[in-house]
């Protein structure tokens, strides 16, 4: 029983190392840029050795993957805390609202994404990764879908709804990031209201010319 427990307990420290590993990571992507963060970065400021990081993470592409996953993950935990009979509005209001609450996290997150295709990383754990957001995709599908069928959003292939709430969000982005545009603004949190309202209301019936 004694080796269990402290097997137990090992497996527990590990995991809770490899979480913290992950969080500083993020932290130091944030705040340099994940091109100047070295792997003797992160394991400096978690106060563990090099080698320790690799126990848990073969390459930063690695721990750039497994962070993103967390990301999509957190994205399905907010599709799947709204039920079929909520507001139809509410999943596009949240889905905003999650996108352009924290755009610094959402442009490492895009640029990482180049990186690790291009050098055709982990396939795995990418393939993990296309699984949760083709699951996210499709519980957006079957809103969209609901919504064209009640005659409250157009009647065009639903991935063009999707597709341009995502052009959006991602203008919004960069727009929330530039202090340019920001500093014209002078209620930012009117601001963001205002845009996820106008995602809400974006292909609504009789908007498109024919």
């Amino acid at each position: 029983m004694a080796d269990l427990e402290k097997a137990t307990r090992k497996a527990q420290e590990f995991r809770q190392r490899e979480q913290q590993i992950l969080d500083t990571a993020l932290e130091l992507f944030l705040e340099q840029g994940e091109d100047r963060v070295t792997v003797e970065m992160i394991a400096d400021r978690v106060g563990i050795g090099k080698g320790t990081i690799y126990k848990h993470f073969e390459t930063k592409n690695e721990i750039y993957l497994l962070l993103m996953l967390r990301y999509e993950e957190d994205l399905a935990a907010v599709f799947n805390s709204i039920s079929e009979d909520d507001d139809k509005e509410k999943l596009t209001r949240e889905y905003f609202r999650f996108r352009i609450n924290d755009p610094a996290r959402y442009q490492l997150f895009d640029r990482l994404e180049n990186k690790v295709i291009k050098d055709h990383a982990v396939p795995e754990l990418v393939e993990k990764l296309h699984n949760i957001r083709e699951a996210n995709f499709e519980r957006l599908k079957s809103i969209v879908k609901a919504r064209i069928s009640e005659g409250s959003l157009e009647d065009v292939p639903p991935i063009y709804h999707i597709c341009a709430a995502w052009a959006l969000a991602h203008g919004a982005v960069a727009l929330v990031q530039s202090p340019f545009y920001m500093g014209l603004i002078d209620e930012k949190e009117d601001f963001l209201d205002f845009l996820i309202e106008i995602g809400i209301r974006m292909g609504n019936k009789g908007q498109r010319r024919k």
